[in-house]
């Protein structure tokens, strides 16, 4: 038989057979104290988890799934996506390193790098946010410890190499951390592309229903493993059990999800492409987008999130528009099913080299609701948009 698809193989993994009569999901085992038999069993790893904090059933179900799905030899999970970024910068650097990473860094992720790391002898340098590969590289340093990759970039959403990139920093002894929320583990495979860690944050596309937190960390190489269980087990991260059983159940369904959001996401972001009062929209997945061509050639899918700079106007204008709209949540998320819109220009002034935007900067993310409805929402929100400026 030929390997299975991501489809099949999320679901196959809940009906293996071999395990006896058993429910299709795991149990929700809430527990802090394990008992043992005997005082030989009671540090025997062997015979289960030793203490709540090491997992329960859906814990480890779902780091099976996830290291199954990004084609991982380990797989940790953190309480928030934030905390599983920050969980490899930390195993894997020290004073003195550095880290290499664009200027459209996620912003709590670049809070947390000059901010927490910089305080500790971890500096951090920017590269462009369009940045060619060769670029990146020519930046890495001897000093350079990770190369920290989004692709696409945050709010602007910049593509790259990721394969030359992690070739580049593996030639100068460094090691490569990328943030693949956008492609879920569906749609781009960082692992098989020459990159060490792959992050998601779970509380996006693998959860679903934007009623949890949750992050994951996957590796392939024993070092970085070895690395990462580590700082893991020193911090004592742990999640709920509770949130890891929604994850995994989301999991099964995320490929449909994924899909048919990415499809509505085209036909949204097209129609609003055509629109007199837009600039420009902003996603690797649209034809004539500056990274469209590494997109094509990397990925197998689209993530339902995309920015549109509108043409001319102001905040006034923006808000006119975001608050006539009633399908669209105003909310700091995505990956869920629901639609979101959000105002971003004012973050644009933590980056070094600001980007040049012809009027507010908004970022969309397409939920299930039917697109044409959504589009019919969005031309409401844009007659309020030309009152406004009148």
């Amino acid at each position: 038989m030929d390997p299975l698809s991501d489809r099949t193989r999320l679901i196959a993994a809940a009906t293996r057979r071999g395990d006896g009569r058993r429910p299709v999901n795991p149990p929700i085992e809430r527990a802090s104290t394990m008992l043992s038999d005997a005082v030989g069993d009671m540090r025997d790893a062997g015979l289960g988890p030793l203490y709540g904090i090491d997992g329960t059933a859906s814990q480890d179900a779902l780091r099976r799934a996830i290291a199954d799905l990004e084609g991982a030899e380990g797989c940790w999970l953190a309480p928030s996506g934030l905390a599983a970024m920050t969980l490899p910068l930390l195993a894997l650097t020290r004073p003195g390193d550095e880290v290499l990473t664009t200027d459209a860094v996620y912003g709590p992720v670049r809070r947390f790098l000059t901010r927490y790391l910089a305080a500790r002898g971890v500096t951090v340098r920017f590269h462009p946010a369009e940045a060619s590969a060769q670029e990146v590289a020519a930046m890495i340093s001897d000093r350079t410890r990770v190369v920290l990759i989004e692709a696409p970039g945050s709010l602007t959403f910049e593509m790259i190499d990721v394969s030359a990139v992690a070739a580049a920093a593996r030639s100068r002894g460094a090691l490569t951390v990328m943030d693949n929320t956008w492609a879920a583990g569906l749609a781009f495979k960082p692992l098989g592309h020459g990159v060490d860690v792959s992050v998601q944050a779970l509380t996006k596309y693998a959860g679903g229903h934007s009623d949890l937190l949750l992050g994951s960390v996957c590796a392939r190489d024993a070092g970085v493993i070895k690395a990462i269980a580590e700082a893991h087990e020193d911090i004592g991260l742990c999640v709920s059990p509770d949130d890891s059983w929604l994850a995994l159940r989301g999991l099964r369904t995320l490929p449909l999800r994924y899909a048919e959001q990415g499809r509505s996401m085209m036909q949204v972001a097209g129609w609003l492409a055509r629109r007199p009062e837009v600039s420009r929209v902003l996603g690797p997945a649209l034809p004539g987008d500056p990274g469209h061509a590494l997109w094509a050639r990397d990925f197998t899918g689209a993530a339902s999130l995309f920015g549109v700079v509108m043409k001319g106007g102001d905040a006034k204008a923006a808000h006119a528009f975001l608050d006539t709209l009633s399908l669209f949540g105003l909310g700091y998320s995505w990956g869920g099913f629901e639609s979101l819109i959000t105002l971003e220009t004012p973050q644009m002034a933590f980056r070094e080299r600001p980007p040049t935007l012809e009027g507010p900067l908004l970022r969309l993310h397409v939920g299930l609701e039917h697109p044409t409805e959504l589009v019919a929402d969005l031309e409401v929100g844009l007659a309020a948009w030309r009152a406004a400026l009148l």
